[in-house]
């Protein structure tokens, strides 16, 4: 069944390709939410963009640490279309569906590398918003396309251009794989790192 992208959320860390995605997004009409510094570069690119903290009506905040935990976040990503039930919370509370989570992480790897790195700047580096958003979007792949490499931009545009602005599920579930492969081998990378380390 294929699904119509009305509403994006656009956080990276990698911005490789991200304001020409966004570009092309737009001319679907999708409405795109964002973050810090993805808005910032979005916006400088040309492209119209909501900050989440005005979606949700929340502010970031605790130095950034929640940006996006919020059910007007996860709700959206989560409800299911076409359950009742979950459409009428939706609509009772607020929560607009997100059709599209376009996130990768924190880099943590490249951060534990660095010589002379400590404790704390690796816990920093610890992304927590960002799997939890691309989770999300992968449990609910039947509703939500979830895209972590910007190699599979062009991929789901020429998909989007070829169905009228929709995905279909065979690429909802492809790219669902690939976000709990990413997200195993981030906390692979985390407990590698915290193994050896102890505390007084």
């Amino acid at each position: 069944m294929a699904k119509n992208i009305e509403r994006a959320i656009i956080s990276v860390t990698d911005k490789t390709g991200v304001v020409e995605f966004a570009k092309a997004l737009s001319e679907f009409g999708v409405h795109i939410l964002s973050t810090g510094g993805t808005a910032k570069e979005l916006r400088e690119g040309g492209v119209q963009v909501t900050e989440i903290s005005e979606h949700t009506g929340f502010p970031e905040m605790l130095d950034g640490r929640v940006k996006t935990l919020h059910p007007k976040v996860h709700g959206g990503i989560l409800g299911i279309r076409d359950n009742p039930e979950h459409v009428r919370v939706m609509a009772a509370h607020g929560i607009e569906k997100i059709d599209l989570v376009v996130v990768n992480l924190y880099q943590f790897e490249k951060t534990v590398e660095k010589e002379g790195v400590i404790l704390e700047d690796a816990i920093e580096n610890i992304d927590i918003g960002g799997p939890a958003m691309l989770r999300s979007a992968a449990k609910n792949f039947r509703d939500v396309t979830a895209i972590t490499d910007p190699t599979d931009y062009d991929k789901v545009i020429e998909e989007m251009r070829a169905l009228g602005g929709e995905t279909s599920l065979k690429t909802r579930f492809y790219l669902s794989k690939k976000v709990f492969a990413l997200t195993h081998a981030y906390d692979g990378a985390i407990s590698r790192y915290l193994g050896p380390i102890e505390l007084e």
